[in-house]
């Protein structure tokens, strides 16, 4: 089935009419365009709708979309097309139209007969992306390919005295000028007492002998992203350091080695949970294990207490244990994977480090 089809099916069972998309990496994973606009999909007929500055590039990218031009805000034209296409029900994306479009959309709406009604939706094309198809998956693994070089380049550079922030730009340009698109995220380089954050921010503070290094990145090629994090020292490691390095990689290579399609996200996550807390350090763990990537950074399906997700075939996802200590450093190892026939599959070189 086409994602479109996918989709009409989605509605169909849910007795939906027609669906508004507004979310433009959602109109971009059903159309192709990346443009700004809106998508009308109903039973039988899907529409694209973008102003002038679009309109030939719409034409280029969804090419299998009634391409039609408009100006102005949402509520003031799209009434007429409800109206024409006797819609009696409309779905939207509840988690993106902010509450004062919704109510001008409503207003604009309540002088139709019969009185359309307004359904917000959650999740419905995010559920559709969680799952990628093989041509996904090889432009994940692509910038997944870049992302290691750019760690791989690092890690042959990195000494004492350099700043984060100087490391951070340096990598950028690599990135950039290696084939990456805009980067997916801000890059993470945290020494010291500042590798504690998980989300740390670039500083001027120089790097020193024996502290540990994290750097988080990530690449975006063809619209698809990735997302690795590696850690370093500088010379040899203190020795509870390298204990915390060790007992992360054993939580993630017990994660690689046991999940399976149809956990849930909190099953996976106990997997590697459970490495880290036998050893006392159960507290210093503070996130989920992981997290989908595919036109976002950051998607379905989530790894992490509470998660109910449940991890079907051709899911690509993260899996990042960290140990973090407060005031002295952190440890976090982050892959990238895909459940391909019941098992994980990896789209990176797991296990590298500082060693």
């Amino acid at each position: 089935m086409s994602r479109l089809d996918k989709l009409r099916h989605m509605l169909s069972e849910q007795r939906v009419e027609a669906f508004l998309i507004s979310r433009p990496v959602n109109f971009r994973y059903l159309s192709g365009f990346d443009g700004e606009g809106f998508l009308l999909i109903t039973r039988d007929r899907a529409y694209l709708f973008t102003d002038f500055r679009y309109a030939e590039q719409a034409r280029e990218q969804a090419p299998s979309f009634d391409l039609v031009q408009v100006r102005g805000e949402l509520s003031k034209w799209l009434p007429q097309f409800v109206s024409e296409l006797s819609i009696r029900q409309l779905a939207i994306e509840g988690d993106d139209l902010s509450l004062n479009t919704c109510r001008k959309l409503a207003e604009s709406l309540s002088g139709l007969d019969p009185l359309p009604e307004l359904l917000p939706t959650s999740g419905i094309v995010e559920s559709l992306r969680a799952v990628k198809d093989e041509g996904e998956i090889e432009k994940i693994g692509r910038a997944a390919s870049l992302a290691e070089a750019a760690l791989r380049w690092a890690r042959e550079f990195l000494r004492p005295g350099l700043e984060e922030r100087k490391v951070a730009w340096e990598l950028e340009k690599f990135l950039r000028e290696n084939g990456s698109e805009e980067l997916p995220f801000e890059i993470i380089v945290a020494s010291g007492p500042n590798s504690a954050l998980p989300h740390a921010r670039p500083t001027p503070r120089p790097f020193f002998e024996g502290e540990p290094v994290i750097i988080d990145l990530g690449a975006r090629v063809q619209g698809y992203c990735s997302d690795l994090t590696r850690t370093f020292f500088l010379g040899k490691p203190p020795r509870e350091f390298e204990r915390i390095y060790r007992l992360v990689q054993e939580a993630q290579t017990v994660a690689l080695e046991e999940i399976r399609s149809g956990m849930t996200g909190e099953e996976a996550d106990g997997l590697a949970r459970k490495v880290i807390e036998k050893a006392g350090y159960g507290e210093a763990f503070g996130h989920g294990l992981g997290h989908g990537v595919g036109l976002e950074v950051h998607e379905a399906p989530r790894l992490g207490p509470g998660s109910a997700d449940v991890l079907e075939e051709g899911m690509v996802f993260t899996l990042e244990p960290g140990i973090y200590l407060k005031g002295q450093g952190g440890v976090r190892l982050e892959d990238m994977v895909v459940l391909k026939r019941g098992e994980v599959c990896k789209l990176t070189k797991a296990g590298e480090g500082y060693d």
